[in-house]
């Protein structure tokens, strides 16, 4: 892509106006992509909740061509950059972004598959409950919330790295963290969300799959 800003990550405070560039998404879009191909419906509207910069929504729309897809994002700041790359990509199946607390009011009543990318260690645990519960309520019966990024798991050693990308994510606010994700998986069975599958991913990160009961 063209006119690309200076590198950003999440959570990471304030960045510039317009567009953000946020390296990771270089590194694990592809990869997200292969999983998803054999996980989406054919056709539909997938909600990408906490959107971020808007590079991995720019990259699935193509990716995707007969889905329509729609970032979310609670940040004003993240809003802008999405429309940004949106603007820039001229994409017929990228909707305008909207903004979305996954904690509060969602502003979308039905959507067919939901994906939430690198969002979850990085707020606090009720961002989580309200994504599982907002999945529970816009996901039609068998629908697919796809999860991604790094967790605890119970029984398997935790790389070095997590342990202290972990450490510095409390250290910035002591209500983020990488969750256990057996935790995970029991607020989702609670909301009538049924895990599917565990994928090991590069960089160990994971792809949880779960689908809304009938």
């Amino acid at each position: 892509m063209t006119n690309r800003p200076e590198p950003w990550q999440p959570g990471s405070g304030p960045s510039v106006a317009g567009k953000r560039h946020a390296p990771a998404t270089e590194r694990n879009r592809d990869a997200i992509v292969a999983v998803l191909r054999d996980a989406l419906p054919a056709s539909g509207v997938v909600l990408e909740v906490a959107s971020g910069s808007g590079e991995h929504a720019v990259h699935f729309a193509v990716s995707f061509p007969d889905l329509d897809w729609q970032p979310t994002d609670p940040d004003q700041a993240a809003l802008i950059s999405i429309a940004a790359w949106r603007a820039e990509a001229s994409l017929r199946n990228l909707r305008p972004p909207l903004q979305l607390d996954a904690s509060g009011d969602w502003p979308i009543a039905h959507t067919d598959a939901i994906l939430c990318i690198n969002m979850i260690h990085i707020s606090p645990w009720e961002a989580t409950l309200g994504l599982l519960k907002g999945a529970e309520e816009t996901l039609p019966p068998g629908g697919l919330l796809y999860l991604y990024g790094p967790y605890i798991r119970d029984g398997v050693e935790t790389a070095a790295s997590n342990l202290a990308f972990d450490a510095s994510l409390k250290a910035r606010d002591p209500r983020w963290g990488l969750r256990r994700m057996e935790d995970v998986v029991a607020a989702a069975r609670a909301e009538g969300l049924e895990f599917e599958q565990r994928i090991e991913m590069p960089a160990n990160n994971l792809s949880l799959m779960f689908r809304r009961r009938a």
